[in-house]
């Protein structure tokens, strides 16, 4: 077969093929089937532009999914009179689709707007630029060709690194120790407050002279004289009242705590 005859085939399946979607498009609104089938010639469509949003973080077959919605929405608005490429048409549908995916879905952590959307610039510019290059591009080859400064980068990459807030609970060495057992400490105040309480009770078990002596000296700060002349003891009796009472709640608290 030579070659004209082979372009002749060629292009007798394209204007045939053509014939048919627009046969397809023509009974989109009233045949399920055509409906289906468009979504099907285009889903493989879809999928490519998926893929340019493929990360560690996301499944693949979740991003495919939400570009299958944008595919329908735009099966369903497209206008196959005004001249226009259903690919052309459909591909902004699909990003915004997958964008808003990214936006409203998967962050964890929220962000502004403005710098999810630097996010995906970045994304988007690093994978053009790689496949172009075919190693990865530098800071300034990113900035230039999506308009990205300096400090947009930076900020850009360290918040798509801390979009997802790592467990304080999963282990970090081989030991199995934590991120919280390495950073965290204990709390002296939990110390403290166990004391207090068992102060508490012990001092439950006192008169209420003796309370009195012992709130006075220790938390008032008051001296032996002044508690005497305040409660109207000599001041050698509010001393052994001080002894006497501490010497009771010790012993207390000892035998709480065997």
């Amino acid at each position: 077969m030579n070659t004209d005859a082979l372009a002749g085939l060629c292009s007798a399946g394209i204007s045939h093929q053509l014939a048919e979607e627009r046969s397809l498009w023509e009974s989109r609104d009233t045949d399920p089937r055509a409906r289906e089938e468009l979504t099907n010639r285009y889903l493989p469509f879809a999928r490519r532009l998926a893929g340019h949003y493929r990360n560690n973080l996301e499944s693949f077959d979740d991003l495919f999914q939400v570009a299958s919605v944008g595919l329908v929405n735009a099966i369903n608005r497209y206008d196959p009179t005004n001249g226009t490429p259903f690919r052309a048409f459909a591909a902004p549908t699909i990003h915004g689709e997958l964008k808003r995916y990214f936006r409203d879905r998967i962050w964890l952590v929220k962000v502004p707007r403005g710098l999810q959307e630097e996010i995906q610039t970045l994304d988007a510019t690093t994978d053009e630029l790689s496949a172009e290059l075919h190693r990865a591009p530098t800071d300034s080859e990113i900035g230039a060709r999506s308009n990205l400064g300096e400090n947009q980068i930076d900020r850009a990459r360290s918040a798509k690194s801390n979009r997802v807030p790592t467990s304080m609970d999963l282990p970090v060495d081989e030991e199995g120790n934590s991120r919280g057992e390495r950073c965290g400490s204990t709390d002296p105040g939990f110390r403290l407050v166990e004391d207090s309480d068992e102060i508490r009770r012990a001092m439950e078990t006192l008169g209420d002279t003796e309370r009195l002596v012992l709130r006075l000296r220790f938390i008032d700060e008051m001296t032996q004289a002044e508690i005497a002349e305040r409660i109207g003891f000599s001041q050698m009796h509010v001393s052994r009242l001080i002894r006497r009472s501490i010497t009771a709640v010790t012993a207390f608290m000892e035998e709480q705590a065997y």
